[in-house]
């Protein structure tokens, strides 16, 4: 299989090469730069190992859209600014299965994307056929799209809780959610918030309540799978390199016990092997970094739920995410490719 990475400099594309360099389906590695097409990849990311040139072509030079256009890839990964990657996209729509990590295809509806992102979709054609790319969730949809939107952290780890529990009529109300990230979230682009002296040792909330483009996104698959999508969400930046961390509070139809809770989470989840239920104990993020799991718990208060999810921010909510799904749509073992076990 022939892939290609648009956007290999920054931090989902450089993981991508990665988890692609030791994926035993993929025979050749197409990497993309709008930015940097000419450098050798081994000067630009010191970190490989010189055994990616096994799969890199072009002298393991990284290559401009054009030149990826020209090699007829049966996979594209975008791992490109959101509002600029349905422009790059173009010559790739029709011609090969797109794994976009942006938000340009996450939306259906192009007035909400307008309203969410301030600027009008360049392809609005295209917004009703991409599918959702939450792999737990839209499994079967994925099977046989051309155009996947891989969700991001945030979204991920917020809807593989929520969704059984909104999928079977449990919750009422307002869902509260609070979102715990590590930097590496941000990208990879020079921001002063994100400096080190500006990030170490201190940890604050950002675009409260309603006003975070996620929300709206999060809101989106609640109300498909059959919720209200009235969501509170509010997101932290903390001082760590990567993992994510997610508390939710719901009020549920009806008092549930661990068993129950249990049984639901086992039918929605059971037999995936990136979702870990961990019942009433509460997962660490450690436990799940440089993996592409997330691990779910909750904790009971009568009918008030609190949930708790943990996920890597740049494997399970982002690259990795994106490489499961190019495995469930092209029929491959779910795993291949993709690191299970996190830190110890």
């Amino acid at each position: 299989m022939k892939v290609a990475v648009l956007g290999t400099t920054g931090y989902t594309g450089m993981l991508l090469i990665r988890l692609l360099s030791q994926h035993k389906a993929v025979s050749r590695i197409l990497p993309g730069s709008s930015s940097q097409a000419g450098t050798p990849i081994l000067d630009m990311d010191g970190a490989l190992s010189p055994t990616i040139m096994e799969k890199l072509g072009n002298g393991g030079k990284l290559l401009t859209v054009e030149e990826v256009g020209a090699e007829k890839p049966d996979v594209v990964f975008a791992a490109l600014p959101h509002l600029t990657s349905a422009q790059v996209l173009e010559p790739f729509f029709g011609n090969s299965v797109i794994i976009d990590l942006s938000a340009d295809f996450r939306f259906r509806d192009p007035e909400l994307f307008q309203r969410v992102y301030k600027e009008t979709h360049p392809r609005p054609d295209l917004l009703a056929k991409a599918v959702y790319g939450l792999a737990e969730v839209f499994t079967e949809e994925i099977r046989s799209s051309d155009l996947i939107a891989n969700p991001g952290c945030y979204p991920t780890a917020t809807l593989l809780p929520l969704v059984p529990l909104v999928k079977g009529n449990l919750v009422r109300g307002f869902i509260v959610v609070n979102a715990l990230s590590g930097i590496s979230g941000a990208g990879r682009s020079a921001k002063l918030n994100n400096l080190f002296c500006e990030r170490s040792e201190n940890t604050n909330a950002y675009s409260p309540g309603t006003t975070h483009r996620h929300a709206a996104e999060i809101r989106q698959i609640l109300e498909r799978v059959g919720g209200s999508g009235d969501l509170f969400f509010t997101p932290h930046l903390v001082p760590l390199k990567q993992g994510m961390a997610v508390t939710t509070v719901v009020e549920l139809e009806r008092e549930l016990t661990d068993e129950e809770l249990a049984s639901l989470y086992e039918e929605a989840y059971g037999g995936r092997p990136f979702v870990r239920i961990r019942g009433t104990r509460i997962p660490e993020t450690k436990e799940v970094r440089n993996s592409n799991r997330c691990d779910i718990a909750w904790h009971r208060e009568g009918r008030r739920l609190i949930l708790f999810s943990v996920l890597d921010n740049l494997v399970k909510g982002a690259s990795g995410q994106a490489v499961q799904n190019m495995n469930i749509r092209f029929g491959l073992p779910e795993t291949a490719g993709l690191p299970l076990h996190g830190e110890f």
